[in-house]
């Protein structure tokens, strides 16, 4: 500090130059094998309403309406798959890979140190489609529409009794760990769950735990590939005694009324095989229980 003719001048501060250092980040892999412990139902929006939302139909009259059938179960049962296209595939039917990651972080809710937002930044399910093993049946239930009086409604869904995949996610390691990953997906399929009616939206169906890859159930499961997936596509066996009972009467008035011409395939008719109640792993939990699907998209 100086004066020059009465003035003091103060001494010019250094400037300080600060350095920012960004770690490299470092990725892992984890690859999870995954059974199913309730039944799985699948819900994948029907070629039907994509045609509905890229260009509506004419509004019909009452009297029109009156001349068509208002479901068609068997065509709902096969356009709500996730199909694998490439004929190769060791599975006729795949999961999106956001059902297993959606799944992951909503876990991390109520997980003591794990955040949502975060868990969903720093994992990634690599695969695109996950192929899915087991035997699908096809399922109706009651259900009440998301209108203002609830209208009560018939839903035709295929399910999963048994089920397993196999899902690789990949993590950055500097901040979690693969323990880390592994507890919280296994937490993931005890309470969040995927597709209809899962955990998350209050049902009981969807859930999974994590085994080895030489766990025997994962194998036999896996034994349930592409051929035997095709047939139950086909031809589907009834998943419980209510599913039996709707779609006899149905297809008996559709007779009844000569309708046939208005279904997309009439050419079969569905195995009668009613499911029995089963265990935990993969069983009947909400047969003759009025329920609302929760859709997985």
């Amino acid at each position: 500090m100086r004066a020059n003719n009465g003035v003091i001048e103060m001494p010019a501060k250094k400037k300080t130059e600060e350095v920012i250092e960004i770690s490299e980040i470092q990725m892992s892999e984890a690859q999870f094998y995954v059974v199913g412990t309730s039944p799985l139902i699948m819900h994948r929006f029907s070629r039907k309403a994509w045609q509905e939302l890229l260009m509506p139909s004419v509004r019909e009259n009452r009297a029109s309406l009156e001349q068509k059938l208002k479901h068609d179960p068997h065509a709902e049962y096969r356009g709500a798959f996730y199909r694998n296209r490439d004929p190769k595939a060791p599975a006729l039917f795949h999961l999106p890979n956001g059902a297993f990651h959606g799944a992951l972080a909503a876990a991390a809710l109520d997980m003591p140190g794990a955040k949502k937002a975060q868990i969903e930044r720093l994992t990634r399910v690599t695969d695109i489609n996950i192929d899915l093993f087991g035997v699908p049946e096809i399922f109706c239930a009651m259900v009440r529409n998301s209108d203002i009086a609830h209208t009560p409604d018939v839903r035709t869904r295929p399910i999963f009794p048994r089920w397993c995949c196999v899902v690789t996610i990949r993590f950055v390691k500097n901040i979690v760990t693969q323990r880390t990953i592994a507890n919280l997906f296994g937490a993931a399929g005890a309470i969040t769950g995927i597709g209809d009616w899962r955990g998350q939206k209050g049902g009981p169906y969807g859930s999974w735990k994590l085994v080895g890859p030489n766990d025997h159930q994962f194998r036999e499961i896996k034994k349930q590939g592409r051929t035997v997936q095709l047939k139950a596509y086909e031809k589907p066996a009834y998943y419980d005694e209510d599913t039996t009972e709707i779609l006899g009467w149905f297809e008996s008035e559709v007779r009844r009324r000569e309708m046939q011409d208005h279904l997309s395939d009439d050419t079969y008719e569905p195995t009668v095989t009613v499911t029995k109640e089963r265990g935990r792993n993969g069983g009947s939990i909400a047969s003759g229980r009025e329920n609302e699907f929760q859709s997985q998209e």
